[in-house]
């Protein structure tokens, strides 16, 4: 019989420490198409997929390279931590909770605010992070909110939001409520300052962060496929007992329906941004 058919060597010859095994964290799977390409390529397209244009979900960091020139800014107030005012406990202490997302997200809270420049324009942005218990809102997101708004009156800046959010932090109860009037009424200081502020949705944006200050923009904005509403499509729909239409609360959606001023791709991003601050200036 022919070698190609049958087994010249027993078992694998090659060693245990002669394996190569790819790394951790080289390779992405497209969640929409399910291409594969190397994180390194996804990063060069501003993890965006270049088959399906799939917006996969990034955080301050990513954003903040993306948008300033240079990845140079200035980051505001990084030191607001959360506390337990409440004591809340349901299966483990919010303190607990708390120290946990600290650790494993490398942040402080949901938010980080940073100043710096847009092709040369000033700008201010606060953006959320999901991997915070969720990008939940709390009293430490609308505090720096509020600070935000206070640094960009004194120095005459406009703001930008970057909503990404699951809404209300349940564990702190009425703060996380009160940080929806609080962050309003805020805004209201900045447009008596007549200085503009731009609000981006990306995915997902819900709960109370959306029946406040994302939906509050001089110009609200959207990712593409971004899911944008306050419940959820299987609440609203055992609710009301109807079928919901199809593409119901995505970013596509509420552009048809009058709620958003425009979709922007994120690899338009930063260009657009630029055009819109300098108009603003005019």
């Amino acid at each position: 019989m022919s070698s190609w058919f049958k087994r010249i060597k027993q078992g694998i010859s090659t060693s245990t420490s002669e394996k190569k095994e790819a790394p951790d964290g080289l390779w992405h799977k497209c969640p929409n198409c399910k291409k594969t390409i190397t994180v390194r390529e996804l990063k060069e397209h501003n993890y965006v997929c270049d088959k399906c244009n799939y917006h996969n979900r990034i955080n301050s960091t990513e954003y903040f390279e993306i948008i300033f020139d240079n990845n140079q800014f200035e980051e505001l107030f990084a030191n607001i931590f959360p506390k337990d005012y409440l004591g809340f406990k349901d299966l483990k202490p919010y303190d607990d909770r708390l120290k946990e997302a600290q650790v494993k997200s490398g942040l402080t809270d949901a938010m980080r605010v940073a100043a710096g420049k847009v092709l040369g324009n000033d700008l201010v942005v606060a953006c959320m992070d999901f991997n915070f218990i969720g990008g939940s809102m709390g009293s430490v997101v609308g505090e720096k909110i509020a600070r935000a708004i206070d640094y960009c009156i004194i120095h005459k800046m406009p703001l930008m939001i970057i909503a990404k959010s699951g809404g209300a932090r349940m564990m702190e109860s009425a703060f996380s409520l009160m940080q929806m009037a609080k962050t309003s009424a805020k805004l209201t200081q900045l447009a008596n300052a007549r200085l503009p502020y731009i609000s981006l949705m990306t995915d997902p944006t819900t709960g109370g962060v959306t029946a406040s200050y994302a939906m509050l923009g001089d110009l609200n904005i959207a990712e593409p496929g971004a899911l944008i509403g306050f419940a959820g499509p299987r609440i609203i729909k055992e609710t009301i007992k109807k079928d919901l239409p199809a593409g119901f609360q995505s970013a596509e959606f509420l552009l048809e329906h009058g709620f958003l001023d425009f979709i922007i791709d994120r690899k338009e991003l930063k260009q657009k941004l630029a055009e819109v601050l300098v108009l603003f200036k005019q």
